[in-house]
């Protein structure tokens, strides 16, 4: 992988990440833009003990523009879009509306592929695996900040969940603080371990493997399940069998495996609702530890893993987040997790 560094026209960093190592990149960005001004601010719930992003910037960030005016298109033809060369393999570069700015964090987008029209689970094994390098990388880099305690790489796919732009593209969060959501694991982590001396996360693999209905397919060094309390419809979690706390620490067998099982993940949720239905529209997120112990917490104890996810619940409806999921974080599953498993196993690509 080659990476070249280089500077949008109002300062944003862009990054290129190549296959080939003979790849020269050094077109300009000739666009006339405005310094970036963003109004991002952290402010912590005193009652819940979390965080909330202030970003009232981002309203006027690009809304569904037509497929000609993408931005995360390659420039061509006189078109001038986020990424100034003619063509690309990945590029990642600092959003223009970030959610999180300056010491209140980082935020990065990723795009996957020069393809307007496809997405990816389109991409070939070796994009993929591209992709898994490039997410390696920025968790380093952003590692090496002194204002981020955690990094999260995500992709948000399809308009039901409120993507923007239609171009197959994921993101890069640097929080300058421990997620709500990771707290909860590592409070749970350091009581199992308390209580029983042993790591929860192997323990919920284990537990898993065992009793296999809930697993969906199983590679040397990957195993794909839903979770024994989903919270959504059809929710998978994807976990290396050695644990490891972030993508940094993934050895050479684990990264060569990857994208034939995440890829096959993918395009077997594709087939979970039929040929008739648009694409599934889904998050896929990678939980990675904070960085640093704190708090009774080990980091060698948190496991990586991703966590795939649809709000589509059957055939042409939506999961809402309605009184008891948005006002009381209590979750009401319609599918039983041993349903969707066993959905997700029929739709095996041939």
């Amino acid at each position: 992988m080659k990476k070249t560094v280089t500077r949008l026209a109002d300062g944003r960093e862009l990054l290129y990440y190549d296959r080939r190592d003979d790849i020269v990149r050094e077109a300009l960005d000739r666009r006339h833009l405005d310094p970036v001004s963003t109004a991002s601010e952290i402010r912590h719930d005193p009652l819940l003990g979390d965080a909330v992003a202030i970003a009232s910037h981002r309203q006027g960030r690009t809304y569904h523009p037509p497929a000609d005016e993408c931005p995360l298109c390659p420039s061509r033809d006189g078109r001038l879009s986020e990424i100034p060369d003619s063509d690309y393999d990945v590029v990642v570069f600092e959003n223009r509306f970030p959610s999180l700015a300056g010491e209140s964090g980082r935020c990065e987008v990723v795009c996957f592929t020069p393809d307007h029209d496809t997405s990816f689970a389109g991409l070939s094994e070796e994009q993929a695996a591209l992709v898994l390098e490039v997410w390696t990388d920025r968790t380093a880099d952003l590692a090496e900040l002194p204002q981020i305690k955690q990094v999260f790489c995500f992709e948000n796919r399809g308009a039901e969940i409120g993507v923007t732009l239609g171009h197959p593209h994921g993101q890069i969060y640097g929080y300058p603080f421990v997620t709500p959501r990771t707290a909860l694991m590592q409070r749970s982590v350091a009581e199992h371990r308390a209580a029983t001396g042993r790591n929860l996360f192997d323990d919920t693999l284990a537990r898993e493997l065992a009793d296999s209905v809930r697993v969906v397919l199983e590679g040397e060094h990957w195993v794909a399940f839903v979770p024994y309390a989903a919270h959504w419809p059809y929710e998978v979690h994807l976990y290396p069998r050695v644990r490891v706390p972030d993508l940094r620490e993934l050895d050479d067998a684990a990264r060569t495996e990857f994208p034939q099982v995440y890829l096959e993940l993918l395009r077997r949720f594709d087939r979970i609702f039929g040929t008739g239905e648009p694409p599934t529209p889904y998050i896929a997120a990678w939980h990675q530890a904070p960085f640093g112990d704190g708090d009774g917490f080990r980091r060698a104890d948190f496991a990586l893993h991703l966590e795939l996810f649809t709000v589509r619940r059957t055939f042409g409806k939506l999961k809402f987040l309605a009184g008891s999921e948005s006002g009381m974080s209590v979750f009401i599953n319609d599918v039983p997790p041993e349903s969707a498993a066993q959905r997700l196993r029929e739709v095996a690509s041939t």
